[in-house]
């Protein structure tokens, strides 16, 4: 089962970073052809990218509870959906420091999960180099979330979620790109050092995303194709049925037995966003931003769920 484990990981590796360099080569593409402010490319390109990643959150309750207590499997269910609404309505009406709050904790988990991720790796494949967790979960975290939203094009995409959201950053935009680009390049420079090029090419990818592409792809594709991807790989290693899989060498099989619990999550978050959209003048627009709120909220729950998970990995 561990080296069907590795293989597994190492192939949603692979897809992650060539989707992200797949993402870059679009984006300075069509930004060329059709113009930075062209803004159906970026919708269909960000929703196809969330679509892959939201189903990933899905899974919580089957990590957290068993099977055979539903009483606390619907308690369960019912604070985690109670906690997104809360966070929802946050975003939506509230000022700018649950928003700055939520975009910490997802920068943090987004690191750590991704620590997570690598070190899983490490274990089964007898890795000699540690890696430098100090560096690399701040890198990993923090450039693919703050980065996008200190770009200028940004502005229209939050004034669509919520006006007061368009200065988050009271100002401290350019410090911010500075400071979260120079760390990020001084990670990428020791863990090439220390002989990790391959976490040194994750940063460069993570970082030439955020810098390159407009922030809707930027942070879409990351969620969906990068962080969502590496999750579902570890839940893998947590659920009877794919270990299983993993056990009799149907790698393939196990990775999808791990996506299929949380397409219902998948439907369920287009429709609420399709309903928190109808309002708005342009549908398709509004239907892409509302999702992203959505996933934004859901964000919540999911952190302090997987949080005992991602302690475990990192030990």
């Amino acid at each position: 089962m561990e080296e069907n484990a590795v293989k597994l990981f190492r192939r949603v590796r692979d897809f992650s970073s060539a989707s992200v360099a797949i993402a870059i080569f679009l984006s300075i593409l069509f930004s060329g052809l059709l113009g930075n402010h062209s803004m159906g490319w970026q919708v269909a390109l960000a929703i196809m990218a969330l679509a892959i990643g939201i189903p990933h959150g899905a899974l919580d309750h089957l990590i957290t509870l068993p099977k055979n207590q539903p009483k606390k499997m619907a308690i369960f269910v019912s604070i985690y959906v109670a906690v997104a609404v809360v966070a929802v309505i946050g975003i939506l009406n509230f000022n700018t420091i649950g928003f700055c709050f939520v975009l910490l904790m997802s920068a943090v988990h987004f690191g750590i999960g991704d620590a997570a991720f690598i070190n899983e790796i490490d274990k089964r494949a007898g890795s000699k180099g540690k890696l430098n967790r100090y560096l690399y979960i701040p890198a990993a975290g923090f450039t693919p979330v703050f980065i996008p939203l200190v770009n200028s094009a940004s502005t229209d995409a939050l004034a669509k979620v919520n006006p007061s959201l368009i200065n988050w950053h009271q100002g401290l935009d350019r410090e911010i790109l500075f400071t979260v680009s120079i760390f990020a390049l001084l990670a990428l420079l020791v863990l090439a050092a220390n002989k990790r090029i391959r976490e040194s090419i994750d940063i460069a990818l993570l970082l030439s995303l955020a810098l390159f592409t407009p922030p809707l792809i930027a942070f879409a594709v990351y969620f969906g194709c990068w962080h969502a991807m590496r999750h579902t790989a570890r839940l893998t290693l947590s659920l009877p049925r794919t270990t299983q899989n993993l056990s009799d060498g149907k790698i393939g099989k196990a990775f999808i037995n791990a996506v299929i619990p949380g397409l219902p999550a998948l439907v369920g978050t287009f429709v609420v966003a399709g309903g928190l959209a109808l309002s708005g003048r342009d549908f398709t627009d509004e239907f892409f931003w509302m999702a992203l709120v959505v996933v934004w909220a859901l964000t919540v729950p999911h952190m302090a769920v997987t949080a005992k998970l991602d302690r475990a990995a990192l030990t």
